[in-house]
């Protein structure tokens, strides 16, 4: 063993025995030796002296990269060695007499990569230099199976390297592949061809394995040779004959049957296709599959039987005479039995999409009334099939039933797994619905009279099938109880069904009931049958408490359906759910709830608690008894609990805080049934009720004011009694608004004048504040962003519901919000970047998400009085500074739109007209100098600002209005500034400059001026209709600058204009479309690059 051979086994080693240090030379010099100029003749010679396969792989992989990388630019005859040498080992195995071993009597990845090597010659040689390497190779095939193994593995190294379509290629490897299939297409198929048949004809009794490889390698080949080399009178009776006998071993049938699969599903048209497809004579195959266990060749005659029916019906689709169509559908019909059977029985091909295929079999049918009898069978075949391919396997029965990680899991994927086979049910239900209601009606009643829960699986798809069928069928055919529904429907309700115990059975059964209820609906005799379904051990008292928690919520369904018809059965209700109302405040139960996991908290059942009493329809007296025997016990459970937590240690009070949460989400929900006209009109004694149960809640926030569960419970029950209660609800929100902001204290005092002229102070963090601010420290803070956000939706929806009301409210809780906004947000955005994605900035761009709405609201619904006020006027700066900075420079798109809407309200509320005195000193000269140029010029001249987005187009749209707006407030003093300052800054042509106020002026005339000069010019006398002058619209008593009317003379509009123009009101459209034409022209006369910003 010499240097090399030591380096290269050294570099190989995995054991981990080797010095790291030694190693690391080792592979140092292996790479070394690489960039010298005599490596490939190193290489050649060392592949057949050394015994080593380290060696031997090192030196072919080298070689390998040696062609790629510089074959190219060596000489001739150093070309012509390695291509000399390369064929003597492919076909020998030695170089003239100097290989002392028989290199392919070596391993297998020796081989294919000595294959790789040949076939990277091949890929930059052949046919142009290196054109008889396939000619030459094939005289030496009679040397025996070593070589004919090697020939096969260099085919099939060329299919996988550059050839086959299976892999993603390149342009230029698309062109080199198609330019070796021409050369040897015109050369050496047709001797490779006859080599193949001649091989497997002499080697199929005596070796299997060579015959194997060949049949691989014929079918890698058959989808880009003339199909006439193949499928002949010699070829197909010699791979059926593979097929059919029982001699060969099975790998060597599944091979034949992979060439006639390959066969079949050669691209041709489609009458030589079936013509084709008809000489086959596929029923030969039909016995074997059906007289074989699972195996490796019956998945490669599945495969094979599939790949022909799937071509019958393509020719069949794809052919116009209905005499060759006939053909193609009698040879679909023999096959189609075998197929479904292999769906059934057999494991498929991975690439063959049996949906897709009976999907398209189906489709045939659409228009065919009535079916054939044949049809008629196979759609009961199909409907099997689905029913096979929906079932769970038996093997994760226990795993599906607790759930554990595994059942869980399982459950997923069915899921996903049976959408296509459901869709294809109802396709199914829609061309044969007699058929289909007959199979699931037969289905159903096997699964039902069931004695045996070893058919828990079989039970389960039966129910599901019943429960898709329901998707398919008309909301009038569903009441009506059409075809076989009217039996279907009540064998479901009562049946019972043994293996119901079990979580997947059970919740099939529900949800299938559930989706058949509009039946019950109309056929109101069922309904003792539905409630019993649902309030017996079959529903919320499953034993199973998944199946419980999903029956509540199931069952609150069926009440909203059915609702008022359940008035008779209400007593009935309530005693059977008397127990599961006890539960709610238990503390055991209540943890548990907790702990388990599901979307169903178990508060189901009081939502159809409330929805059943809180109809009119009951009499006020029992109304008032039933909540009442609701509320008392819960409302005395929550009072109990906080004296007790008043007097103990909170760290113990786990158990005490569930059931607490519990109850809170129980009262929410039973609440839910009741309307506010009913509460606060016409039986106020249940609104007195409500908010007696409000008073002691909002205890809880005393108790616990640091639990954020309980919080956020609470709040949800306040957002509920706003709902419900109405304006009653008022004297209760200074307590609960208090409580809920109480336990934030001012965490900063902020001192500067509430004038507007400067904005180089902002009292915020900036962004890399952010960045130093470290997890710990956001969660020190005395709020939390998630507890701020819940907030502000509540005071969101106070402002939505009773308007100006709420503005005392507001203005004694604004400072408040503000402070603890502003003490986190960044003013310059939030971090990006590796470990910007963090919770807690999750929470904080939420937060700020949530107070752009809260403004967005507080200005919409006339309140922008909130922000004047004593108390708010300290953080009137700061405000403007951030809704300024978002409406230009914000990353959301919507965000930016709602601030820019903001503006416009704060504009036309502080903002009167000329020569009078400003309500906010300082503003209007902001939103001329500052917020007109920087948010309707600079930003949208930026290159971010995409047109081409549809909600950027309408943030543009806002920024129009905003101009619009200010001309009309600010007339000339905006225009003039607008256009000297900003329109010169941007190096705006004059005459777009021009054109500009020429536009924006016409936007204020032909609403405001256009009228005034009508009526000044006596032109109103032929408008009867044109309304009078209005006291809201001053400018119509004025006349008009010399310029606006100058202007319209040169309009020369007709009279019969006039309607059109006035009709459009301001042509805002007519400025959008010229200022964005404008903003373009800008941006192209820059460059893009926006330097003055």
């Amino acid at each position: 063993m010499d240097d090399l051979e030591k380096a290269i086994i050294i570099s190989f080693d995995e054991s981990g025995t080797i010095d790291h240090e030694l190693k690391s030379r080792a592979v140092s010099y292996c790479q070394q030796l690489k960039e010298s100029p005599s490596i490939c003749r190193v290489c050649v010679e060392r592949v057949l002296c050394t015994k080593f396969v380290q060696v031997q792989f090192w030196c072919l992989q080298t070689l390998q990269e040696f062609l790629h990388l510089r074959y190219s630019s060596r000489s001739p005859e150093e070309k012509l060695y390695v291509r000399e040498s390369v064929m003597s080992m492919a076909c020998d195995g030695r170089i003239g007499e100097k290989g002392s071993i028989r290199f392919l009597d070596g391993p297998s990845f020796i081989k294919n990569k000595l294959a790789q090597v040949l076939v990277t010659l091949i890929y930059f040689e052949y046919p142009m230099i290196w054109s008889s390497v396939f000619v030459d190779f094939l005289q030496h095939l009679n040397k025996g199976a070593a070589v004919i193994d090697m020939f096969c593995r260099v085919l099939n190294a060329l299919d996988d390297e550059v050839i086959s379509l299976d892999y993603p290629r390149n342009a230029e490897e698309v062109v080199v592949a198609g330019r070796i299939k021409d050369g040897m297409r015109q050369q050496c198929i047709p001797q490779i061809v006859r080599g193949w048949y001649d091989i497997v004809s002499l080697y199929k009794n005596s070796d299997p394995d060579v015959c194997t490889s060949v049949l691989d390698s014929l079918r890698r080949c058959i989808s880009w040779i003339d199909i006439g080399l193949i499928a002949n009178n010699a070829f197909v009776p010699m791979l059926f004959e593979l097929v059919l006998v029982e001699g060969p071993p099975e790998q060597l049938r599944g091979a034949a049957a992979n060439c006639v699969l390959a066969i079949v599903s050669k691209r041709m048209d489609p009458q030589s296709k079936l013509s084709m497809l008809q000489s086959l004579q596929m029923s030969r195959v039909f016995s074997v599959v059906a007289g074989n266990g699972d195996s490796e060749l019956i998945s490669s005659l599945a495969a094979l039987l599939t790949g022909y029916a799937a071509e019958l019906l393509d020719c069949s689709k794809r052919l116009d005479s209905e005499e060759i169509k006939g053909i193609s559908t009698e040879l679909l019909d023999e096959v189609l039995p075998s197929v479904f059977y292999v769906m059934q029985n057999c494991e498929m091909d991975a690439t063959f999409n049996i949906v897709q295929f009976l999907s398209g079999y189906v489709a045939t049918m659409k228009s065919l009334s009535p079916l054939r009898e044949k049809q008629v069978l196979h759609i009961g075949q199909i409907l099997e099939v689905i029913r096979s391919q929906i079932c769970y396997d038996p093997v994760y029965r226990n795993s599906l039933n607790v759930p554990d990680k595994i059942g869980k899991e399982e459950e997923y994927r069915m899921e996903e797994f049976r959408k296509d086979f459901l869709v294809l049910l109802r396709s199914v239900g829609r061309v044969a619905p007699d058929v289909t209601q007959l199979y699931i009606r037969n289905s159903l009643a096997s699964a039902l009279v069931s004695s045996s829960e070893r058919n828990i699986e079989e039970v389960e798809a039966a129910l599901s099938l019943f429960h898709a069928l329901g998707e398919s069928i008309s909301e009038e055919a569903m009441k009506t109880g059409s075809g076989m529904l009217r039996e279907l429907v009540p064998m479901l309700l009562s049946a019972r069904i043994n293996c119901h115990s079990h979580r997947l059975v059970a919740l099939a059964y529900l949800e299938t009931v559930t989706r058949y209820v509009k039946f019950v609906q109309e056929n109101t005799n069922y309904i003792p049958l539905v409630l019993a379904v649902f309030l017996d051990e079959r529903g919320i008292h499953h034993p199973n408490i998944y199946v419980s928690r999903r029956a509540s919520y199931l069952f609150m369904r069926v009440v909203k359906l059915l609702k008022a018809k359940l008035v008779p059965y209400i007593q009935k209700i309530l005693q059977s759910l008397q127990d599961k109302v006890g539960q709610c405040m238990n503390s055991d139960w209540s943890v548990k709830v907790q702990k388990s996991s599901g979307t169903e908290d178990g508060s189901h059942i009081f939502e159809a608690i409330g929805l059943l009493i809180g109809m009119e329809e009951v009499s006020p007296e029992k109304q008032s008894e039933y909540l009442s025997s609701l509320l008392t016990p819960l409302c005395h459970q929550v009072k109990e609990l906080l004296l007790d937590a008043k007097v103990q240690n909170q760290d113990d009070s786990f158990e005490k805080i569930a059931v607490i949460q519990q109850i809170v989400m129980a009262i929410n929900a039973l609440s839910k049934g009741f309307s506010e006209r009913l509460v606060t009109a016409s039986r106020p004694t249940i609104g007195v009720m409500f908010k007696q149960t409000l008073d002691i809640l909002l205890q809880i926030l005393e108790v616990f004011p640091k639990v954020e569960l309980l919080r956020n419970k609470v709040t949800s029950f306040i957002h509920r009694m706003v709902d419900t209660l109405g304006a009653s609800v008022f004297p209760y929100l200074p307590k609960a608004l208090g409580q809920l902001i109480a336990d934030s204290e001012n965490t900063a005092e902020l001192s500067h004048d509430c004038s507007l002229r400067s904005f180089s102070k902002s009292y915020r963090f900036r962004t890399h504040d952010l960045l130093n601010m470290s997890g710990k420290r956001l969660r020190g803070l005395s709020f939390k962003p998630k507890e701020m956000v819940s907030f502000l939706v509540l005071i969101n929806q106070l402002i939505c519901k009773f308007n100006s009301l709420v503005g005392n409210i507001l203005e004694e809780l604004f400072p408040a919000i503000a402070s603890r906004v502003f003490h986190v947000l960044p003013r310059d955005g939030f971090p990006s970047g590796p470990g910007s994605n963090t919770e807690e900035i999750r929470e904080l761009q939420e937060l700020q998400k949530t107070f752009y709405t809260f403004l967005h609201v507080v200005t919409t619904h006339d309140l922008s009085s909130v922000f004047l006020s004593l108390k708010s006027r300290v953080y009137l700066d700061p405000l403007i500074q951030l809704l300024l900075h978002t409406s230009c420079s914000h990353k959301d798109i919507l965000v930016r739109k709602a601030c820019v809407q903001i503006f416009i309200r704060l504009i036309k509320d502080w903002c009167a007209r000329p020569n009078v005195e400003e309500k906010v000193p300082g503003f209007q000269n902001f939103i001329i100098e500052t917020f007109a140029i920087n948010c309707c010029l600079y930003s949208v001249l930026d290159k971010s600002f995409e047109f081409r987005d549809a909600n950027t187009l309408v943030l543009f749209g806002e920024i129009v209005v905003a101009q619009k707006v200010m001309y009309e407030k600010f007339g000339d003093e905006f225009l003039v500034h607008f256009v000297s300052k900003a329109f010169q800054t941007a190096q705006c042509p004059q005459e777009l400059a021009e054109q500009y106020c020429q536009k924006l002026q016409i936007v204020h005339c032909l609403v405001y001026g256009y009228l005034n000069f009508i009526r000044l010019s006596g032109i109103s006398r032929g408008l009867p209709w044109l309304p009078k002058p209005q006291k809201t619209f001053p400018m119509l008593m004025k006349p008009l600058p010399a310029f606006n009317i100058a202007y319209l003379f040169r309009l020369e509009i007709r009279r019969d204009e006039i309607v059109l123009l006035l009709s459009k009101g301001s042509d805002i459209k007519a400025l959008k479309v010229f200022y964005q034409s404008l903003i373009e022209n800008l941006r192209h006369q820059q460059n893009g690059s926006l330097v003055f910003r």
